[in-house]
């Protein structure tokens, strides 16, 4: 059957009600906003930053900074949590500055996987790697014997306390090297102790002992970490 036109041997095809108009504004906010539509548009521009340092322009640190890389005979790779990228006080750009290329590797992420980090898993499995993280297994730095067959590797997790907590438990490559930097850490809490600084217990810490006494959290990501927590508590002590 051949269709011609909008019709059909059954008949004209259904039409479609038009949607509705949306309505006029009030005269009076016409009026108001006529002048707005001419103001010129303000662009908003980056200052220009410098391409060593990454710091503005203006308030560029090269002139501080040593004039050629230093030579150092350990390799660092930093772990850098992605919110650590957009701070305005960076360091990890002025140390990348300071050390020659093949010396200083950024990685950026929060999940580092063998498969897609094949180089980083190597260095991971190197018994001369050291990773910069506390903890109760930590050694001390002084009393790190480094080998002489291979050059050290220091692996250094940078962001808050609880991104790089975060980034060290969920990576299971960055609990196979050895943990240093025990001893300036206590000394960094003592400092802080001794001037006004209040003791603040963790989390697990308060479940532990059965001291947690704030309303339990209502997103349920949380909720489902906290029962998690308390779980693994209760099970320990059963």
């Amino acid at each position: 059957m051949e269709r011609c036109g909008g019709t059909s041997a059954a008949g004209p095809s259904p039409s479609r009600s038009p949607s509705p108009s949306p309505s006029p504004s009030p005269p009076e906010d016409r009026e108001c906003c006529a002048g707005l539509w001419e103001l010129p548009v303000e662009r908003c521009e980056r200052r220009p930053e410098c391409g060593r340092c990454s710091r503005p322009r203006k308030v560029c640190l090269c002139p501080f900074l040593p004039i050629h890389p230093l030579k150092v005979s350990t390799c660092l790779y930093i772990i850098q949590h992605p919110a650590e990228e957009s701070r305005v006080l960076r360091t990890v750009p002025l140390l990348a500055a300071c050390l020659p290329p093949d010396k200083c590797k950024i990685l950026i992420g929060r999940r580092f996987s063998e498969d897609r980090y094949p180089e980083l898993a190597t260095v991971c499995r190197n018994p001369s790697t050291l990773i910069l993280y506390p903890g109760a297994e930590a050694t001390n730095l002084e009393e790190v014997t480094l080998g002489s067959s291979s050059p050290p590797v220091m692996i250094i997790i940078d962001g808050t306390w609880s991104q790089a907590k975060d980034i060290f438990y969920k990576n299971s490559l960055f609990r196979l090297p050895k943990q240093t930097i025990l001893r300036p850490l206590q000394a960094l809490c003592s400092f802080q102790l001794q001037h006004g600084a209040q003791i603040h217990h963790s989390k697990e810490h308060l479940l532990k002992n059965g001291l947690y006494d704030k309303p339990m959290p209502k997103n349920k990501r949380k909720l489902r970490r906290m029962e998690l927590l308390q779980n693994q508590f209760f099970f320990r002590k059963g």
